[in-house]
């Protein structure tokens, strides 16, 4: 698929089928992450597939969000292998997770699979439900599925700011 095509067919599925992704669109969604960029190309993302019923229970006790997602990745970053920037108060560590997510969203679509991004949940909360290693912060997760019959983009979806009021040049 044409990158611009995936980008505006992309959208927030708020309902999924019962229906389970391939190992191939898995695949190609887990590699985008994995090709991303981060900083000093450091690599901290950690992504946790998440497909077994306990597993998505545990998803569940944490969001209404799953949306009957039949996979869900979370997506977490090692906080001890971080870049910190000059001045010592910001690290890469939300944003190398957030480029990670952004590429597996965007292949998830060119491979046929809807997605939403998911930040209605308290990360601690998460991490506990899963055990994660100290050094683990989670960024998000990312609903992976198949839209149920009927489901579709919201209203609003296509409404974008003019590009005049977001960007300014200097």
């Amino acid at each position: 698929m044409d990158f611009t095509q995936v980008i505006r067919n992309r959208y927030s599925c708020k309902k999924y089928s019962d229906g389970v992704i391939t190992q191939e669109q898995l695949n190609a969604v887990l590699e985008a992450g994995r090709l991303a960029p981060t900083a000093k190309n450091l690599q901290e993302q950690h992504v946790y597939v998440i497909q077994s019923a306990e597993g998505l229970a545990k998803v569940d006790s944490v969001t209404p969000c799953r949306y009957g997602a039949t996979t869900v990745l979370m997506v977490a970053f090692d906080s001890k292998n971080v870049f910190t920037y000059p001045g010592g108060k910001r690290d890469s560590g939300i944003e190398d997770a957030s480029i990670v997510a952004t590429h597996m969203m965007l292949a998830a679509e060119n491979a046929g699979v809807q997605s939403c991004w998911l930040n209605f949940f308290d990360p601690q909360k998460l991490k506990e439900a899963f055990n994660l290693p100290e050094n683990e912060e989670v960024l998000m997760l990312l609903d992976l599925g198949f839209a149920a019959e009927g489901s579709g983009p919201l209203p609003n979806h296509t409404n974008r700011r003019d590009l005049a009021e977001t960007v300014t040049y200097c």
